[in-house]
């Protein structure tokens, strides 16, 4: 049984960071690419980072290029997100998912997901 649980979230002011983790079971680490996605309030569903099982490589999106990190703790089953320079459009709940495609254009079609963690970015 596949599951993803995120933790991390919470309200943090512009300009701060925060690090989501997601603990992942039920399969292989390397198996599956696995990556992160968030939903802004009134937004559609926006994949944000991927870490390729192909190729080793990880891919962001535009809008959190330079600013946001993905890591994986292979030991601990664990991928993480360092998030810097957050800004107010940050704000979504941040999910992670696992088993779809990952590539440097393309980020979806994942087959399992966790719940989310809030990541409120105001002042």
């Amino acid at each position: 049984q596949v599951q993803l649980v995120e933790s991390g979230g919470g309200l943090v002011q512009p300009g701060g960071s925060l690090r989501l983790s997601c603990v992942f079971s039920g399969f292989t680490p390397g198996y599956y690419p696995i990556g992160w996605f968030r939903q802004a309030p009134g937004k559609k569903r926006e994949g944000i980072s991927c870490l390729s099982n192909r190729d080793g490589g990880t891919y962001y999106a535009d809008s959190v290029k330079g600013r946001f990190t993905l890591s994986r703790d292979t030991a601990k089953n664990t991928v993480y997100l360092q998030m810097n320079n957050l800004k107010p459009e940050d704000t979504a709940v941040y999910y992670c998912a696992a088993d779809g495609l990952c590539f440097s254009d393309y980020l979806g079609g994942m087959d399992y997901w966790g719940k989310g963690t809030l990541v409120n970015v105001s002042s």
